[in-house]
C-alpha cells in the first residue's frame, strides 16, 4: 500500500498496520464501515478493533491526509494491544502534554467532540492526536512512537501541510471580513453625513436663491461670495459622493473575494465528506 510507504512504518508499525486489513474506500462503503456520530463532523478513518479503514481523498491540496488518517488510526490499534501498566504509563504522558494543548480553542472544541460520541477514550484519542499532529512532545512520549514511525517529524509535516490548507483560507477570511465590517461603518458614516450634507445645501441653496430674487444682496461682491461658498460646497459634496463610490467599489470587491474564499473552504470540507453520495458511474 502506498500509504505505509509515504508514512514510513518502521518494521514493527508496519507488521500491525498490516495485521489491520487496512483499507482505503470511499462514499457509502466508507460510511458502512466508519460511522459518523455527530453531524457537521468530518470523519477521515476508523479502527473497528480488527480492521483500519481510511476514507479516500481526491484533493491535491490536502496531500498527506491519508498518510496521517493512517499512521491515527495505527495508533489506536497499537494502544488497545498495550497492557494494563503500559496503558497507564503512556496515559499520564498524553495528559502532560494535554496540559500544555488545553487552552487552544479548537484543540479543546475536538477533545469535547471526542467526549461526547467516544467517552472513555479521551487518553487513546490523546494518543493518536498527539502522535501524529504535535510536533514538540517529551523525550519519554518522542521514543514511544518511535518504534512505529521512522520518523514521527515526516507525519506532523504532513499534517502541517493539508492543515495548512484551510488555516490559510480561515486566515483570509477573518481578516476579508474584519476589512468589510470596518469599512462598511466608514461607508455608512460617510452616507449619513453627505445625505445630512445634501439636506442643508439645498436649504441654503433655495435661501440664497430667495434672498437674489427678492434683492435682499447689499452689493454684487456679497452675492459673488455667497455664491462662490455654495459652488464650493457642491464641489466637496461631490468629491464626497465620489469617495463613498469608490469605497463601495472596494467593499464589492472584498465582498466578492470573501466569497471566493467561503467557496474555496466548502470545497476542500466536501472533498472530506464521506457522507456525500458518490457520482453514479455508466
Amino acid at each position: 500500500m502506498q500509504i505505509a510507504d509515504q508514512v514510513q512504518f518502521t518494521d514493527t508499525g508496519k507488521f500491525y498496520f498490516y495485521a489491520d486489513n487496512p483499507s482505503v474506500e470511499s462514499g457509502l462503503s466508507f460510511n458502512i464501515s466508519c460511522k459518523n456520530k455527530e453531524s457537521g463532523t468530518a470523519v477521515l478513518g476508523c479502527y473497528t478493533g480488527d480492521r483500519i479503514y481510511i476514507f479516500d481523498v481526491n484533493d491535491d491540496r490536502l496531500d498527506g491526509i491519508e498518510e496521517v488518517t493512517a499512521a491515527h488510526e495505527l495508533l489506536h490499534a497499537i494502544y488497545i494491544r498495550m497492557s494494563d501498566g503500559e496503558k497507564s504509563r503512556i496515559n499520564e504522558l498524553v495528559e502532560a502534554e494535554y496540559m500544555k494543548l488545553k487552552d487552544d480553542t479548537k484543540f479543546a472544541k475536538r477533545m469535547a467532540y471526542y467526549a461526547r460520541t467516544e467517552p472513555g477514550e479521551r487518553d487513546n484519542e490523546l494518543h493518536s492526536i498527539i502522535g501524529t499532529e504535535v510536533a514538540d512532545i517529551s523525550q519519554e512520549l518522542e521514543e514511544h512512537y518511535s518504534k512505529y514511525f521512522v520518523s514521527r517529524e515526516r507525519i506532523v509535516a504532513f499534517h502541517d501541510f493539508y492543515n495548512g490548507a484551510f488555516v490559510k483560507l480561515e486566515n483570509q477570511s477573518k481578516l476579508l471580513s474584519k476589512k468589510m465590517d470596518a469599512l462598511s461603518k466608514v461607508i455608512a458614516n460617510s452616507a449619513d453625513k453627505y445625505n445630512a450634507d445634501i439636506k442643508t445645501l439645498n436649504s441654503d441653496i433655495s435661501s440664497f436663491n430667495s434672498r437674489a430674487s427678492s434683492g435682499e444682496f447689499k452689493s454684487q461682491l456679497q452675492f459673488d461670495t455667497e455664491r462662490q461658498a455654495l459652488v464650493d460646497r457642491i464641489a466637496q459634496l461631490e468629491a464626497d459622493r465620489v469617495s463613498i463610490k469608490k469605497d463601495e467599489k472596494l467593499f464589492n470587491q472584498l465582498r466578492t473575494e470573501y466569497n471566493s474564499i467561503v467557496t474555496q473552504t466548502n470545497d476542500l470540507y466536501k472533498s472530506i465528506d464521506s457522507s456525500l453520495a458518490e457520482t453514479p458511474q455508466i
